[in-house]
């Protein structure tokens, strides 16, 4: 790619308010903006429906919780990202989105099923075997009172790092059990960047999550 080009990246937000979207996003804007990105801001996903517009764009960076999207739509956000496009975003703004689409769920690999507790104490761990990854580099575990997502994905993923939630007396869960919290996916010739870390505001402006949430939004870019 020619390093002199400037970049698209488009950021699509909305959805429930809870998390945030216009407030977390802009987070990220200046530093897009810092490296070379023309950013462009849609309050919805009909923007995915437009073919040419996502065939120039490099990175699309998603925070639309539950929400709804077309068979148009989402098709259109997939072969887009099958055909280069990166795909980036954090907790539910990219893995509680679009509930009723088969099609998303495929392409993004993964789905929020649960946050028991709420607002708990744990750990996020770096995946030791990838500690070599750029997005992790230098990384190790640390902790977070926050939600803890208990997600459903599967092997497509590169899982780049954990959290594991105990089993207690009251748990209806009987074993302890490990799900993924950062991870990517190869779509096509597309990149996929999923972190389940960002309920709240402070969680995006934790050194190490914004660490690996700006450095997977660059590693997701075309």
């Amino acid at each position: 790619m020619d390093s002199a080009r400037t970049r698209k990246a488009l950021i699509v937000r909305g959805g429930w308010e809870g998390h945030s979207p216009v407030e977390a996003t802009e987070r990220f804007i200046p530093f897009l903006e810092a490296h070379g990105y023309a950013v462009e801001v849609h309050e919805s996903p009909e923007v995915y429906a437009d073919a040419d517009k996502l065939a120039a764009t490099d990175l699309v960076v998603q925070c639309y919780t539950q929400g709804q999207a077309t068979d148009e739509q989402v098709l259109g956000l997939s072969a887009a990202v099958a055909a280069g496009t990166g795909l980036a975003g954090w907790h539910g703004g990219i893995c509680d989105s679009f509930r009723a689409s088969p099609d998303y769920l495929h392409l993004t690999g993964g789905q929020w099923a649960a946050h028991p507790g709420g607002f708990v104490a744990h750990e996020v761990a770096v995946v030791p075997e990838r500690r070599g990854h750029r997005i992790v580099e230098g990384l190790d575990r640390w902790k977070l009172n926050t939600e803890q997502y208990w997600v459903l994905t599967d092997a497509l993923n590169d899982v780049l790092a954990t959290t594991t939630f105990a089993v207690g007396d009251e748990t209806p869960w009987r074993e302890e059990l490990t799900c993924p919290a950062v991870w990517t996916r190869r779509w096509g010739k597309g990149r996929v960047f999923v972190s389940t870390i960002g309920h709240k505001l402070e969680d995006l402006d934790h050194p190490d999550v914004r660490t690996l949430t700006e450095r997977g939004l660059l590693w997701a870019s075309r």
